[in-house]
Formats: C-alpha cells, sequence, structure tokens
C-alpha cells in the first residue's frame, strides 16, 4: 500500500496547526517532545501518537534546497528562539506531525552526516514562524 504525499504547508497553515493545540495540560503521549528548540528525537519514544499532517518541502521543484539558515536576530540552529523560517534549512527538509491526543504541532527532518542520521524534532511556537520569503 503506497502512502498518498503529503500536502504542502504555507506559514498561515503552520501557525493554524500550532495555535489549535491544546497546551493547558501537560500531554502524556508527546511530553518528551515538548522543546522550544530542535532536540534529537528521544531514543525509545513511541511515534505512534505523532499524525502526519503535512510538509514544508518543495516537491514541486527539481532546484538544489538551500543549507542557509535564517538568523536576523543573532539566533542560532540550536536556538530555542530562533525564526521557523520556511524556506531555509532545516524548515525546507521537514514534515510537520502532530500529536493525536493534544494536538501540538512538530516540525522533523533527517540531518545526515558521514556515518551517522540523527531525526531531530521540534515543537512549531506560532510566534516564530516566516513566511516562505523571510
Amino acid at each position: 500500500m503506497t502512502t498518498p504525499p503529503l500536502s504542502r504547508l504555507q506559514a498561515d497553515d503552520l501557525i493554524a496547526l500550532a495555535r489549535g493545540a491544546d497546551t493547558s495540560r501537560p500531554c502524556p503521549d508527546c511530553s518528551p517532545l515538548h522543546s522550544a528548540g530542535w532536540e534529537s528525537m528521544p531514543s525509545g519514544f513511541d511515534r505512534r501518537p505523532l499524525v502526519p499532517v503535512g510538509t514544508l518541502r518543495d516537491e514541486t521543484t527539481d532546484d538544489e534546497l538551500t543549507l542557509q539558515e535564517y538568523h536576523p536576530g543573532g539566533t542560532h540552529g540550536w536556538s530555542p528562539d530562533a525564526p521557523i523560517a520556511l524556506a531555509y534549512h532545516p524548515y525546507n527538509r521537514c514534515d510537520v506531525w502532530q500529536c493525536a491526543s493534544c494536538r501540538r504541532a512538530y516540525l522533523r527532518y533527517t540531518e545526515y552526516g558521514g556515518y551517522y542520521q540523527d531525526e531531530r524534532v521540534r515543537q512549531v511556537d506560532p510566534d516564530l514562524v516566516v513566511g516562505a520569503g523571510a
């Protein structure tokens, strides 16, 4: 059985997903992922409560995705307050997942190094999302 492709989300879609979450209480299904910045996916985390809802990748172009990051305020890739800039790395390689219980939105991508793969995750803060053109 093949999985249908994920719909491409825009900044407004991502903001709406994040604002639709129930953040009034801790969620037992996704609480290990409640991090403002990028983290490695915790080993042993049960991914079953996470549901794919879209992607930030542009599958319609053959252009090479940029590795440039967007940090106008002096942040860096691991900063919890770094902007979520859809056209820039690593966001342009992310899929968007949502907790089935509390509806929190998460960004996920895989970092490929010389001898390793690291699945990374970041909770979406709607106040940090900036449009595709930043």
